[in-house]
């Protein structure tokens, strides 16, 4: 049974503080900590500097000597945002629920872009097909980006495949591989070491430090992966 959204502020350290809205990963969770952070981008503070969004958390960066000299009430910076970050959650101008977009992302499984498919699929006691069609059939929600930057955490896999981290990480793992580890699945948006168990590779780009939004994806947002061949893969990656 999902629980309501709570609303706690912790003192992080001289520059930021953190709002906890609840202790476990569900999606109502997230609606929360994503609306909250949009009503807090249109109504900052003196002193605001930006945000970090996690799967039950808000973290809040400020300038410590701007927000203590400004008008906001309290005797010093962690109560004067604690006061108005509360007064701003009793607003509630803006709607809760996450505003993400849906994105597609085609994925080439197995063979050279999936060295764990076959091995995965025989621990689940199923095929690599049906592997492949459990990967793809579920809409995914971005819970977090972190890691590196870009990685999306994804939530929402089917059950069949839960699959433990590698127990010895590879050394270097290619930007768009798509993995699973525990009860998430992700794709590399660098090439970075890493553990987990790694299905297939994207040829999109998800993170791009030229453009305005870095990254393919945001918290929020919905994924959906399509299977494709090698040769649609070399004409996307080449396209």
């Amino acid at each position: 049974m999902a629980t309501k959204p709570t609303f706690s502020i912790y003192y992080l350290s001289e520059r930021a503080i953190t709002i906890e809205f609840g202790q476990q990963i569900a999606e109502h969770l997230l609606d929360a900590v994503s609306g909250f952070n949009a009503l807090l981008r249109q109504q900052p503070f003196a002193g605001f500097c930006t945000t970090v969004p996690a799967y039950t958390t808000l973290t809040v960066f400020y300038d410590p000597l701007v927000v203590s000299r400004s008008a906001m009430p309290g005797k010093g910076c962690f109560e004067k945002l604690s006061g108005y970050l509360t007064n701003l959650n009793q607003q509630k101008k803006i709607s809760r629920k996450a505003t993400g977009e849906t994105v597609t992302i085609p994925v080439c499984y197995g063979g050279a872009f999936g060295p764990d498919l076959e091995e995965l699929a025989g621990l689940h006691q199923l095929g690599v097909t049906d592997v492949i069609k459990l990967h793809t059939s579920v809409i995914y929600t971005v819970y977090m980006i972190g890691f590196v930057p870009g990685f999306a955490y994804l939530g929402g896999m089917d059950e069949r495949l839960v699959t433990p981290r590698k127990a010895t990480p590879r050394p270097a793992i290619p930007a768009g591989a798509v993995g699973i580890a525990g009860q998430q699945t992700g794709v590399y948006p660098l090439q970075t070491p890493g553990g987990w168990q790694i299905i297939g590779q994207t040829p999109l780009k998800l993170f791009d430090a030229t453009k305005p939004q870095p990254s393919l994806l945001k918290a929020g947002d919905k994924v959906v992966f399509k299977p494709i061949n090698l040769k649609e893969f070399n004409q996307l990656a080449t396209g």
